[in-house]
């Protein structure tokens, strides 16, 4: 089968498509026919050495959609035929760059029939990453106020769209140039991070998820309300952070099948849906770490197989 391959960290002239052997499925296993594959920013740190994958060779990506071609034994949740999408463990599951990808059943749910592949295979590290962060662990509420920082971006995008579905009032920071794409997701306050400083224009928020890193945590605490929730995605900096009135949360995205049927149903029902940046084959997978380098992706690169 073919697949994107790196063997040494660098730039995106890494990334090779070469010829490998296709996995079996083992004991509740499953093995999927790509169809589609998000790319996250995730894959392009993890490909200069920014992530957990420090020792090449492998093969990149997490999210998967596509249809099952073969069960291991013990498989009763999915059957040959069956379009599926998930997404891999996280970190060290990586490999959905490719033809054909090997898992845990668990590991996915039922396609929506309403969408295609594309919007599938956006969805399942993003969207994972927000549920489990607002839903498991802020457990947003309906009246509450949350700020999500990056609000345009893959995991952000998502987050907004799940917040609203919670009846959360949403407000989300974003270049200014982004505030009508935030509307028309359902941001109620876009804040426009270049002209004004967060932290002195919002106040009284009970739920912050910050996918930024950096100063962004601390420098959220100032807008929380006491007893409120910071949740982190990116594990930075938390440890500078007073939290005497607050509670803070480092958050590492799992597979989930029952959260990801969730999603399913959200997406299926046209609640949730991920923002298309740009498709690419997978032959120019290059192409699509060069456009996530760029730091102006609004929503998701996806990678069609």
């Amino acid at each position: 089968m073919r697949a994107v391959r790196q063997d040494v960290l660098g730039g995106t002239e890494v990334l090779k498509v070469v010829e490998v052997e296709r996995p079996e499925p083992g004991p509740t296993e499953v093995l999927v026919r790509v169809r589609a594959a998000g790319v996250n920013p995730t894959d392009w740190k993890h490909r200069a050495g920014g992530g957990f994958l420090k020792n090449p060779p492998f093969i990149l990506g997490w999210d998967v959609s596509g249809v099952v071609e073969k069960v291991g034994i013990g498989v009763t949740i999915h059957k040959p035929g069956d379009e599926v999408f998930g997404m891999l463990r996280y970190p060290f599951g990586v490999g959905s760059h490719a033809e054909y990808v090997v898992a845990p059943s668990r590991t996915f749910a039922a396609k929506p029939s309403s969408i295609d592949h594309v919007q599938a295979g956006a969805l399942p590290l993003a969207a994972l990453t927000a549920w489990q962060a607002l839903v498991d662990t802020a457990d947003v509420r309906e009246g509450q106020r949350v700020l999500i920082h990056a609000a345009a971006g893959g995991v952000g995008h998502l987050a907004v769209q799940i917040a609203k579905a919670r009846g959360a009032y949403v407000i989300g920071t974003a270049s200014a140039g982004k505030h009508d794409f935030l509307r028309g997701i359902g941001v109620d306050e876009p804040v426009d991070y270049r002209s004004v400083d967060f932290a002195e224009v919002v106040k009284d928020v009970d739920v912050v998820l910050d996918t930024i890193g950096g100063d962004y945590g601390p420098r959220s605490v100032s807008v929380l309300r006491p007893g409120g929730v910071l949740v982190s995605v990116v594990l930075s900096r938390l440890g500078e952070i007073d939290t005497t009135g607050i509670r803070t949360e480092a958050l590492l995205v799992e597979p989930d099948h029952h959260a990801l049927t969730q999603i399913a149903a959200l997406a299926g029902a046209g609640t949730l849906r991920a923002e298309i940046d740009s498709v690419f084959p997978l032959a120019d997978a290059a192409k699509a770490h060069e456009r996530g380098d760029t730091g102006r992706v609004t929503g998701k690169i996806v990678l069609t197989v």
